[in-house]
């Protein structure tokens, strides 16, 4: 149960936001086998001014096209396939919607099974 937090700058079309959620649940469904229905995304456009990075940190050249992905998921998987997810998500966005794999932030955050609750005020991973 992945909730994906994205972030960019506003201006893109539906179609290029489309692409962004499309392109990362194909990664979470082949790196980390989360079901295909299992589909929590929120996209939030910023303004230019409300949208601060620095754009060579890490030796890494970031342009206008940056994004920012925040996954929180439950802590269950392996560096390896940690490894797997963020090489699958810039070869897939880099596919669709062509976000240069330099403009790719990723920020996994985990936490434990029971922190989830689907609806109906349980803890449905708790049981």
């Amino acid at each position: 149960m992945p909730l994906t937090r994205i972030s960019l700058r506003a201006g893109k079309s539906a179609e290029f936001r489309q692409a962004l959620t499309d392109s990362i649940q194909r990664s979470l469904e082949g790196s980390f086998n989360v079901p295909k229905n299992d589909k929590f995304m929120l996209i939030t456009e910023h303004d230019a001014d409300n949208f601060i990075y620095d754009r060579q940190y890490m030796n890494i050249e970031r342009g206008d096209d940056f994004v920012v992905i925040q996954l929180t998921v439950s802590n269950t998987r392996s560096l390896e396939q940690k490894q797997a997810l963020y090489k699958r998500i810039v070869e897939e966005l880099a596919e669709s919607p062509g976000v240069r794999r330099e403009d790719v932030f990723i920020n996994l955050v985990e936490v434990e099974k029971e922190n989830w609750s689907f609806g109906n005020g349980i803890a449905q991973y708790a049981l």
